[in-house]
């Protein structure tokens, strides 16, 4: 658990700047698409203030949407859950955008799709994504799920 968090706070200062740039643009592309063939999806949630705040993360594409899963409590769930307005667009583990921003409507995946989710995120990626829950990501807070549905 602590080694997951000291990764994930190296990882947010390392996050590319572009990130902060795009994430305060609203969305051009018209659907979810530009996702396809991409590793990293960078998610942009929004604080009460209003403020955008961009994370990159693992993600999977199927029947139209995104899914991606991350501990319940951190801070993009909390702000989902309260506000479920996002924005997606491909970028590099980083953050760096690589593609156009889509508008977006997120939600906590019920219990009982959690196997699709799952399944959607597994197929865009191998033996890493398997290596890292085992090790570091796998220990700790329960996860959710969570499937971004382009507006």
């Amino acid at each position: 658990m602590k080694l997951a968090r000291r990764l994930n706070r190296f990882l947010d200062r390392m996050r590319d700047a572009g990130a902060f740039r795009v994430a305060g643009e609203a969305g051009t592309a018209p659907d979810l698409s530009g996702l396809a063939g991409h590793r990293y999806c960078l998610l942009v949630t929004f604080r009460r203030s209003g403020e955008p705040i961009p994370t990159p993360v693992w993600f999977g594409l199927g029947d139209g949407h995104a899914y991606f899963n991350t501990r319940e409590r951190n801070a993009k769930v909390k702000r989902i859950r309260r506000d479920p307005h996002v924005r997606v667009a491909p970028c590099s583990i980083r953050g760096k955008p690589l593609g156009p921003l889509a508008e977006g409507r997120a939600r906590v995946v019920a219990e009982e799709e959690e196997t699709k989710a799952e399944a959607a995120i597994r197929s865009n990626y191998g033996i890493a994504r398997r290596i890292y829950y085992a090790t570091v990501g796998g220990r700790g807070d329960p996860t959710v799920y969570l499937e971004v549905a382009p507006e």
